[in-house]
Order: structure tokens, then C-alpha cells, then sequence
């Protein structure tokens, strides 16, 4: 029997305990299968599914129901004014970590037209090389991580988005800098818990725990950035780095003993502390 668009919009309820935006996952996934905007969905609510559609729908309503991201399952996801592919390898980036770009954005629009120096640590998908890259086109980025998976999705989402502006890096934070220094570094680093019960919740389950998990409660990773990064840093340039709400204190206990100055947190648009900004002049301590 065929299914209408409609029909099939009706079977939103079952992702109900997967999900709390279980109708619009439903809408999402429908139009990526059908290959249409959402408002498709709407317009045309008689049209009828293949039976291909219908049965690579229903195989993504069972994915979904079994908690997998929507954003692993139609493989892709807007990221400030790009959309990025993503898969199983990379964090899905999510607008909290759109602060470290507006931030970025925020320190620098003065130097639009200069060639600046930026590195991006643990870049997963490119989400905030590529935005930035996009943003500022004369800026030279070095997307940085440790994953060759992770690095060939960025470097496949630098080649669809046509950014030639952007370099990759296989590396461990700052260990293949040798001697570079930057105008700005910038990361999304792993800053939760081994022990957080945040991991076994929602999409997070599906998600790399490499690019999750720190130790010493989630700030190993932001203490090795933050000493590495003073070295490669040229006078007066920032640091940015996201962290989990309850850091603040101690993220930005870890920039002071490193040296760092004017240390800022800001919030996310939930008002909860979500990154912290700081500057390296070392000339002037």
C-alpha cells in the first residue's frame, strides 16, 4: 500500500521516547529522504512515496528510534552560515559552540582584510576552521587534530564548500606547530567527565568519546592547550575555548597560572558559561 507524505508525517509520535523534537525530527528526516525543503512537506501533504522512499524512511524512523543523532542520519548540519557532512567519527556541532565563532568574529572584525594566523585545535568536522575560513577570507587557517577520520571529513567539507583558505594538520593540539605562532587559537575541546552520566544520555551516546572525555574531571585536555598555546601565540593574541558550564573557575584558574591576561567568560544563549577568552601579553607582565 502507498504512503502520502502525510501519512508518513504521522508516524511522528513514535519517536516520542527518543525524542523531545520528535516532530520535527520526523520532518527532517522526510525531506532528506525525499531530497526537498521542509516546507515541501507541507505543500505537497497528498504526494506519494516510492517504495524506496518509504522504506529508507522507515529504516531512518528505526535509527532515530533508537536514539541515533538526526544529524549522523541525513549526514549533515548547519553550523553559523555553513552546513558542514558529518558522520560517526566527528562531533555534531551545535550552537553553543557558535560562541566561539561569534567571539572570534567579535576580537577581530577590525583585521578583515589582514592575513592572520588562526589554528584551530581538535577541528572534527572543520565546523568552526571552515566558518571562520568563510567568514574571513584572507585569514590562513590550520585546522588541527589527531583523527585522520575526523580530518577527512573536515577536508572534505573544506573541498565542498570551496574554501581554499583552510589547512590540515594531523597532530595532538600544538605538538606539529614547530616553532609557528598564531593570532588567534581556538578549540572545542574534550572537556567532559569519564564519569558524567551526560554520556550515556541522547545523541552523545553515538558520539566519539575521544573528542568528549578528558580526565582529571574534564579539564586535562583545556590544562595541555592552554600551556601549549603560550608558546604559540604572538603578543596580545587570544586563546578561545569552549568548556562545560560548571568550568568557568577553574578554566580560567588554568589561563592565569599560564600567563594569560583578561580573561573573559561568556554565556551561551541559555545564560550558562559556555567558553573563555583570554589574551597572551607576555611583554607586559
Amino acid at each position: 500500500m502507498s504512503q502520502t507524505i502525510n501519512a508518513a508525517l504521522g508516524t511522528a509520535r513514535r519517536l516520542q521516547t527518543a525524542s523531545d523534537s520528535w516532530q520535527l525530527d520526523t520532518e527532517i528526516l522526510l525531506a532528506a529522504v525525499l531530497e526537498k525543503q521542509r516546507d515541501y512537506l507541507h505543500t505537497w501533504p497528498d504526494t506519494e512515496l516510492t517504495l524506496e522512499q518509504a522504506q529508507t524512511f522507515e529504516r531512518a524512523m528505526q535509527r532515530r528510534e533508537r536514539g541515533e543523532p538526526v544529524a549522523y542520519l541525513v549526514g549533515k548540519q548547519g553550523f553559523w552560515d555553513i552546513e558542514v557532512v558529518v558522520n560517526e567519527h566527528v562531533l555534531i556541532p551545535r550552537p553553543e559552540t557558535e560562541l566561539l565563532v561569534e567571539s572570534a568574529i567579535a576580537l577581530y572584525q577590525n583585521r578583515f582584510n589582514e592575513s592572520m594566523r588562526v589554528a584551530d585545535l581538535g577541528t572534527g568536522s572543520g565546523a568552526i576552521a571552515l566558518a571562520l575560513a568563510n567568514t574571513f577570507p584572507r585569514w590562513c587557517i590550520t585546522a588541527i587534530d589527531v583523527s585522520e577520520a575526523a580530518l577527512a571529513v573536515a577536508k572534505a567539507n573544506a573541498r565542498r564548500l570551496r574554501l581554499n583558505n583552510v589547512e590540515f594538520s594531523l597532530a595532538s593540539w600544538c605538538d606539529g606547530f614547530d616553532g609557528e605562532q598564531f593570532d588567534l587559537i581556538i578549540s572545542n575541546p574534550p572537556y567532559v567527565a569519564p564519569d558524567d552520566r551526560h554520556l550515556e544520555q541522547g545523541d552523545i551516546r553515538f558520539e566519539p568519546k575521544s573528542a568528549l572525555i578528558a580526565e582529571e574531571d574534564g579539564l586535562a585536555e583545556i590544562k595541555k592547550i592552554a600551556q601549549q598555546s603560550a608558546t604559540h601565540l604572538k603578543e596580545d593574541a587570544w586563546l578561545l575555548l569552549e568548556h562545560g558550564y560548571s568550568q568557568a573557575p577553574q578554566v580560567q584558574d588554568i589561563f592565569a597560572n599560564c600567563g594569560f591576561q583578561n580573561i573573559v567568560c561568556r554565556q551561551d544563549l541559555a545564560g550558562l558559561d559556555r567558553m573563555t577568552q583570554a589574551q597572551w601579553c607576555q611583554c607586559k607582565l
